[in-house]
């Protein structure tokens, strides 16, 4: 079985941790392995990869003109010739045994896709008042987001891999949701997840044996940065809403979990142990709830929301 994996970059100012991010991949040791990295418009940096990794990386490509994450990612896509075509971020790390973990689920049981862990890798302290139950905000699983071996919807795009016939055939990543310039419709994994399952029936398999880290940097630790991004997820999911009514969402059970188990247990540890870092934990989760459940609110009396998205 070979496998692509595509690394996606745009920014000089993310060479460094680019660079990171395609060593691990080169580093990996499952084979029949190609490298495909994909530079959204940006000659200079092109030329610089070009220079860096013209002779190990199998394909390079540069996109005419900035087109985003979703394009970006469905060209590599296109342009790679492997059975699986994996997908890391440009700010991430993988474990040398990887690919080689993704493999053995696809080759041991009929997944579709397969998706990993990933893991904090705070470039700075981590702040005190940041809860675990929202790392999925900066792309990190959070504590129960699946079993080992339980299929979802999607996993996260740090750590997130398909069959690439099937993937190319669902259409690969819309290009209007992902991060495009001061665009911020985010959740472009859950569209492919969604028509990967009325197309075949089965969702991804999620594996913790296939590791990813993503870097956390200082901004990620911002309160104000974070209020923002709960935000727009919560726009998001609400735009999703819209354009795939019917699919299977679990926006309901995270709320369950987090109000009757997280938030109770939190509370009971807090009155046992008083601390600040506690009580402030407690209150991140408010103020990102609420901040999520008023950009879900902002998009449903928005007029024409999924236009402006496909703007």
């Amino acid at each position: 079985m070979k496998v692509s994996v595509v690394v996606c970059t745009y920014s000089m100012e993310r060479y460094d941790v680019f660079s990171e991010a395609v060593e691990s991949v080169l580093a990996q040791t499952y084979e029949p392995l190609e490298v495909v990295l994909v530079v959204d418009g940006n000659p200079a940096v092109y030329e610089r990869v070009e220079a860096d990794f013209g002779e190990r990386a199998d394909v390079l490509h540069d996109n005419d003109e900035n087109q985003g994450i979703s394009y970006s990612r469905t060209k590599g896509a296109e342009l790679a010739s492997g059975d699986v075509v994996a997908f890391i971020d440009d700010d991430a790390t993988a474990e040398p045994d990887w690919v080689a973990n993704l493999v053995d689920v696809y080759e041991s049981t009929d997944a579709i896709a397969v998706g990993g862990d990933v893991e904090a890798d705070w470039q700075a302290e981590k702040p005190d008042f940041f809860p675990d139950e929202f790392y999925w905000l900066v792309g990190v699983v959070e504590p129960g987001f699946a079993e080992d071996g339980e299929e979802v919807r999607n996993t996260y795009g740090s750590n997130i891999s398909y069959r690439r016939e099937a993937f190319l055939k669902v259409g690969g990543y819309d290009p209007n949701t992902g991060r495009k310039g001061d665009k911020h419709l985010q959740a472009h994994e859950a569209p492919v997840g969604i028509r990967l399952l009325r197309e075949y029936g089965t969702g991804m398999v999620f594996t913790e044996d296939a590791v990813v880290h993503h870097k956390l940097f200082d901004y990620r630790g911002e309160f104000r940065w974070l209020l923002f991004r709960s935000f727009w997820q919560g726009y998001s999911k609400r735009v999703m809403d819209l354009l795939y009514p019917d699919a299977p969402d679990d926006k309901g059970d995270y709320l369950e979990w987090l109000l009757t188990e997280r938030v109770p247990m939190r509370l009971k540890r807090l009155v046992r142990s008083p601390s600040l870092s506690g009580a402030e934990q407690l209150g991140a989760i408010a103020a990102f709830t609420a901040a999520v459940g008023l950009g879900y609110v902002y998009a449903m009396v928005t007029p024409g929301v999924v236009e402006k998205a496909n703007a």
